[in-house]
C-alpha cells in the first residue's frame, strides 16, 4: 500500500533490473540483490572499526549475550555496554502494544486490532508513540512488532501480530517499524521465522517448502528489512529440521544474502541451543543471558573451534546498529518526556479505527440517544486493556465500558448492569465446610504457617470450579488438596507466568487461579497449607457452580427485559505461551448470550476476544462488535462507536470460521499442533481465505468483512499495466445518509502462464478512505510486480504471472462488487 521507497530497496531494484534484463525470456526475477553478490559483508564504518580492534576478547563477548541490569527500569533484557571504550549498555523492553516497564506507559489497542484499520499510516503514528515512549522510559531496543502471520485460529498470540495476508502484513510491519526508528529507538521484526503458534513452540519442526515461505510468512521480514529495522529475533521453533537460531538458510542465505539485512539478530528468549553452529549459521545476540554466548563463546574461540572472525562479526553488526542510532558518539538526541495525552490520543484513534462491526441487523446500532440500556458481562465492569505475556502494560489508566457507556449516555438516560458470567467465584457457604473456616479472607503472618484439614459438603452432584485468589508469587501460592489431589498444581516451565491478561487477576489485585471438577454428592476430605514466607499472605477460596451460574444468567435476562438495548461484553483471554483449545467463548457465555438474546433481540454482543470467534448464538444476536483488546482508552472507544458517534472503521485482517471443523488446519494434526514433533504447511500457499477459496468452504465471516453505519457501492472498474505495476481505477459511492469509512480491497487471480500453484485469487491493494455522505470519488490502487509474481522453486526466484489475469473490488475476499482483467506483459 505503501509507495515510498527506502535506499536499500531502491539498491534492490538497481540489482533487481539488472537480473530482469538477463531473464528476459524467462520471466525469472532474480532473488539476491545485485549489490549483495558483488562484494562480502561490509564493514561498519572507521568509528565502529575502530572500537573492534581496541576491544578485548572478553568485552566483545560482552556485548553477544544478556546480563543482569544492575539498574533495572523492569525491561525485558540488557546488554552491558563497555564503559572503558564509551560504548553504553542497551535496555531491551517489550512492547507489541507498547512499553513494557514497571513505570506507567500508554496501553495502546493490540496489533490485531491496528491491523483491522488497513492504514499504513495509522500504523506509522502507532510506532512513533511506542518509538517515543520507549526512549522517554529509558529503553533502546524494543521487542517489537510481530508479523507471524495467522495461521492457525488457535495460536496463543494471534493478538499481538497482524494478518493471516502476507501484504497487508508486509505494509503494516513496515509503517510501524519507521514511526518506531523515527522516535530514535531500535526496532526488532519477530519471529523468525514460522512461529505461528505457541503449543510446543520451544520444540516443535516447522517445515514448509520454499515457495510457501517466500509467498506467505517471509514477506512481513523482508518488508521490515526493507524499512530498515535494526534488529530480527529468531524464533524458538525449528524450520525444515534446525532450530530458527541457528538456522543458515534463515540467518545467512536469505536475511543477509537475499535481502540485505545489515543489523544483528537476537534469539528470543532462552531460544539459543549452541555456541558454534549458531554463530557461524548467523546468529549474533543471545538473550537473556550467556548459556551458549558466554564463556562456552570464549572457550570456542580459545580451544580453535571457532574463529574469532565470527565473534568480530557479531559485534561489528551490533556496534554498527548502534552507531547508525546515534548511540556510540553521542549524537543521540536526549530522551524525551513523556507525552502521556499525545499517547492516549493515538490510542483513542486507533481503538475507533480498528472497531469492527461484524452484523448489525434491524438497525441495532447505533444505540438510541435516551434510550435505555442493560450492559451485562464481567469485561463491561473490567477494563480489557491487553492480553497476557510480554503484551502486558502498566496504563495511565483504563475506564470500564460500563462508566464509559454510562458517561455517554448521560445522567437521565437509565444504565443498568448484570454480571451474567462469573470470573472470580462466590464464597463458599460457611455450612459446606466442617469445621468452618474463613474462605473470604485468610490472612497468614510472615514466617508462620497456615494448615486446614477438615472436609468439604456437597448437597448434590455438580460441576465445581474451584478459584484461589492470593497474594504471594505464583509459585508461593497456598496448597489446596480435595480428596488427596492437587488442586492448583504449579504449570511447568514458564506457564506460570503466561497465565492470562484479565481473568489471572481479580478487580483487588490478587492473583487467580482456578480448577474445573466434578463432584459426587456428598462429604469431601479439603486440606489447605499456606506458608506466610517473608511478607506474609493473604488468600481467598471461592466455588461457581451450576447453581451459582444458573442464578447470574437469569439475573442478566431480567435487566435485559427490562432494558430497550442490551450491550452485551464477552472476552477470550489469551497469552503468549498458550494456544486456545476452542474457537468458542469459554466458561458459560453462550449460553449467557442465548438466554440474553431470547430476553431482549436488540442485543449487541461486544468481543473482546484475541482472534476469531465461533458464534452459534450468532442468530438472535441485533449486532456484534469485534474489539479485540483495545487498550487504555477502549472503553471510550467502544462508547464511541456504539453510540455512533464515530463509524466502526475496521475490517477483519482474518477469516473466522464457522466452527472448529471449518478451517485451514482442522482434522489435521500434521498441519496443527503437529505429530511426533513435526508440523507441516500442507495446506501449502493456501493460508487464511486462500483457503476458503480453494476448498470452496464458506467461512462465518470473511477476510476483509466489517459493517459501516452507511452504505457503499462501487463501480466502473478499470485495470491498465504500466509495465511495472497494475493500477485499478474505480468509483467508490457513499450511498447512504452518514458519512462513513470504506475499505475498498483489490483481489487479483491467477495467471495462465505460470506452472505453479497459485491461490484463486489474492489481495493486491487495499485503500482506506472517509466519504462523506453521497460523496462520489474517483480511487486508484497499484498492484505491484511482486504481488503479480509467484516463487519458482526451480529457479530459486519470483517469476511474473503474465498473461490476462482478473482483477475484482470488493468489500470483503467473501463480497467481490466489480470485477474486470487485464493483460500482464513482461
Amino acid at each position: 500500500m505503501t509507495d515510498t521507497v527506502s535506499r536499500r530497496s531502491a539498491l534492490r531494484l538497481l540489482g533487481g533490473a539488472i537480473a530482469v534484463a538477463s531473464a528476459a525470456t524467462t520471466g525469472l526475477v532474480s532473488p539476491t540483490h545485485a549489490y549483495a553478490q558483488a562484494r562480502p559483508e561490509a564493514g561498519a564504518g572507521p568509528r565502529v572499526e575502530g572500537l573492534l580492534a581496541r576491544l578485548t576478547l572478553d568485552e566483545k563477548i560482552s556485548l553477544l549475550h544478556g546480563a543482569t541490569d544492575p539498574n533495572s527500569l523492569g525491561q525485558a533484557g540488557y546488554i552491558p555496554g563497555v564503559p572503558r571504550l564509551k560504548i553504553p549498555p542497551l535496555r531491551l523492553t517489550d512492547g507489541p502494544a507498547g512499553v513494557r516497564v514497571t513505570a506507567h506507559a500508554t496501553a495502546l489497542p493490540a496489533p490485531v486490532l491496528l491491523a483491522s484499520a488497513f492504514d499504513p499510516d495509522l500504523a506509522r503514528r502507532y510506532g512513533q508513540v511506542v518509538g517515543r515512549e520507549g526512549r522517554a522510559l529509558g529503553q533502546d531496543v524494543l521487542l517489537s512488532p510481530m508479523v507471524n502471520l495467522i495461521r492457525t485460529p488457535y495460536a496463543g498470540r494471534n493478538f499481538e501480530t497482524l494478518s493471516e495476508d502476507p501484504l497487508l502484513a508486509g505494509d503494516l510491519v513496515a509503517a510501524e517499524i519507521k514511526g518506531i526508528q523515527g522516535e530514535g529507538l531500535i526496532a526488532t521484526v519477530k519471529h523468525f521465522a514460522l512461529n505461528n503458534q505457541e503449543k510446543n513452540r520451544d520444540s516443535v519442526d516447522v517445515r514448509a517448502d520454499e515457495q510457501t515461505m517466500h509467498e506467505l510468512e517471509l514477506r512481513g521480514f523482508e518488508a521490515a528489512v526493507d524499512a530498515g529495522t535494526g534488529a530480527v529475533m529468531g524464533a524458538y521453533n525449528k524450520v525444515n529440521g534446525t532450530f530458527a537460531c541457528e538456522n543458515k538458510p534463515l540467518l545467512t542465505d536469505i536475511l543477509r544474502g537475499q535481502w540485505g539485512f545489515d543489523g544483528w539478530v537476537m534469539t528470543d528468549w532462552f531460544a539459543a541451543h549452541s555456541t558454534v553452529a549458531a554463530i557461524t549459521a548467523g546468529l549474533d545476540m543471545e538473550v537473556p543471558d550467556g548459556t551458549y554466548f558466554g564463556a562456552p563463546l570464549k572457550s570456542a574461540v580459545q580451544n580453535g573451534s571457532l574463529p574469532e572472525q565470527y565473534v568480530d562479526r557479531a559485534v561489528r553488526r551490533i556496534l554498527g546498529v548502534m552507531d547508525r542510532f546515534g548511540l556510540l558518539d553521542g549524537s543521540v538526541p536526549p530522551r524525551p518526556a513523556r507525552n502521556a495525552k499525545a499517547g492516549a490520543a493515538v490510542a483513542l484513534e486507533v481503538a475507533k479505527a480498528g472497531a469492527t462491526l461484524l452484523r448489525n441487523e434491524n438497525r441495532t446500532l447505533p444505540l438510541t440517544a435516551g434510550a435505555s440500556v442493560a450492559v451485562i458481562g464481567p469485561t463491561g465492569t473490567l477494563p480489557f486493556v491487553s492480553g497476557g505475556g510480554s503484551a502486558h502494560v502498566v496504563p495511565d489508566h483504563a475506564d470500564t465500558p460500563l462508566d464509559a457507556i454510562r458517561a455517554r449516555a448521560g445522567a437521565r438516560t437509565r444504565v443498568t448492569y448484570a454480571l451474567g458470567e462469573d470470573l472470580f467465584g462466590k464464597a463458599i457457604p460457611a455450612s459446606a465446610l466442617t469445621p468452618a473456616f474463613d474462605s473470604e479472607g485468610q490472612r497468614v503472618a510472615a514466617g508462620r504457617t497456615w494448615q486446614y484439614d477438615g472436609s468439604l459438603t456437597v448437597t448434590e452432584p455438580d460441576e465445581w470450579t474451584f478459584v484461589l485468589h492470593f497474594d504471594s508469587a505464583p509459585t508461593s501460592r497456598p496448597q489446596v488438596l480435595l480428596d488427596g489431589e492437587e488442586l492448583f498444581p504449579l504449570a511447568p516451565g514458564y506457564g506460570e507466568y503466561f497465565s492470562g491478561g484479565l481473568v489471572s487477576t481479580a478487580p483487588d489485585g490478587l492473583s487467580v487461579r482456578r480448577k474445573t471438577i466434578t463432584l459426587a454428592q456428598g462429604v469431601h476430605t479439603l486440606k489447605i497449607t499456606a506458608q506466610g514466607g517473608d511478607a506474609g499472605l493473604l488468600f481467598r477460596l471461592r466455588r461457581i457452580t451450576a447453581a451459582t451460574r444458573a442464578q447470574d444468567v437469569a439475573e442478566a435476562a431480567t435487566a435485559a427485559r427490562a432494558a430497550r438495548s442490551v450491550v452485551l461484553f464477552a472476552y477470550e483471554d489469551a497469552t503468549e505461551g498458550l494456544d486456545r483449545d476452542s474457537l468458542e467463548l469459554p466458561g458459560n457465555q453462550a449460553r449467557l448470550i442465548a438466554a440474553v438474546t431470547a430476553a431482549n433481540p436488540r442485543t449487541t454482543v461486544v468481543l473482546n476476544t484475541s482472534s476469531s470467534t465461533s458464534m452459534p448464538w450468532l442468530a438472535g444476536t441485533g449486532a456484534v462488535l469485534q474489539m479485540y483488546y483495545p487498550g487504555q482508552e477502549g472503553a471510550a472507544a467502544t462508547a464511541a462507536v456504539l453510540y455512533g458517534d464515530c463509524d466502526p472503521g475496521g475490517r477483519l485482517t482474518q477469516s473466522f470460521p464457522v466452527d472448529d471443523t471449518h478451517h485451514p488446519v482442522a482434522g489435521d494434526p500434521l498441519r496443527y499442533p503437529g505429530v511426533n514433533g513435526t508440523e507441516e504447511y500442507s495446506e501449502r500457499i493456501h493460508v487464511g481465505y486462500r483457503w476458503y477459496d480453494a476448498e470452496g468452504v464458506r467461512p462465518l465471516y470473511p477476510f476483509g468483512h466489517g459493517l459501516s453505519y452507511t452504505s457503499f457501492s462501487y463501480g466502473d472498474v478499470a485495470a491498465r499495466w504500466t509495465g511495472h505495476a497494475l493500477d485499478v481505477t474505480f468509483t467508490v459511492h457513499n450511498t447512504g445518509h452518514r458519512d462513513g469509512i470504506a475499505i475498498p480491497q483489490i483481489y487479483v487471480g491467477r495467471s495462465p502462464d505460470l506452472q505453479l500453484d497459485q491461490a484463486v485469487r489474492v489481495l493486491g491493494g487495499y485503500r482506506r478512505i472517509a466519504l462523506r455522505r453521497g460523496e462520489r470519488r474517483r480511487v486508484t490502487v497499484r498492484v505491484a510486480a511482486r504481488t503479480l509474481s509467484s516463487w519458482d522453486v526451480k529457479r530459486h526466484g519470483w517469476v511474473l504471472g503474465t498473461g490476462r489475469r482478473s482483477v475484482w473490488v470488493g468489500a470483503s475476499s467473501g463480497d467481490l462488487r466489480g470485477r474486470t482483467s487485464v493483460v500482464v506483459k513482461r
